[in-house]
């Protein structure tokens, strides 16, 4: 059965900056790419209002050897460059931020881990609200999932990797 559009729920990862920064499985150069970012961000907001256009995804470039703080701040850095390309593009930023997610690594320092994630959501919503001017709480609420990391273990317990 088909459903409309507008009832449609669910999330792309759709973050083509990492894919430059971490991964090098880009297809297209770096400006044919945000186009496709942009009018995916711009068809969604008009046509799929339960669904999130970017997972913005820290957790390839810590896998690729970045510290915590350096994922965070590649991380972020491309949350706001994805905010910048909507509003270029004519978009409400309270339209198209509660629409983003964002999706870190979790490496085995709990601490570090613990204030990453806390310096992750003030930095968003204090960027949000007073360098965007969002005016909707949804668009300051930094909303992500993370995961443990694939190679935290790797030299703590090699025989893990057997």
């Amino acid at each position: 059965a088909r459903r409309a559009r507008e009832r449609l729920g669910g999330t792309l990862q759709n973050d083509i900056l990492k894919e430059y920064q971490a991964q090098k499985e880009f297809i297209f150069p770096p400006r044919q790419s945000m186009r496709l970012v942009r009018d995916t961000m711009a068809f969604t907001a008009a046509e799929m209002p339960k669904w999130n256009s970017i997972s913005v995804s820290g957790y390839h470039i810590r896998e690729a050897g970045s510290t915590a703080a350096e994922e965070l701040a590649f991380t972020l850095a491309n949350g706001f460059a994805y905010v910048e390309l909507a509003r270029e593009a004519g978009l409400d930023v309270d339209t198209v931020a509660p629409r983003l997610s964002f999706f870190f690594n979790a490496h085995i320092d709990f601490f570090e881990e613990i204030a990453k994630y806390r310096a992750a959501r003030r930095l968003w919503a204090t960027w949000m609200r007073h360098h965007y001017g969002a005016t909707d709480e949804r668009s300051w609420q930094l909303r992500f999932h993370t995961q443990t990391a694939g190679v935290s273990l790797t030299a703590q317990q090699p025989e893990v990797n057997i």
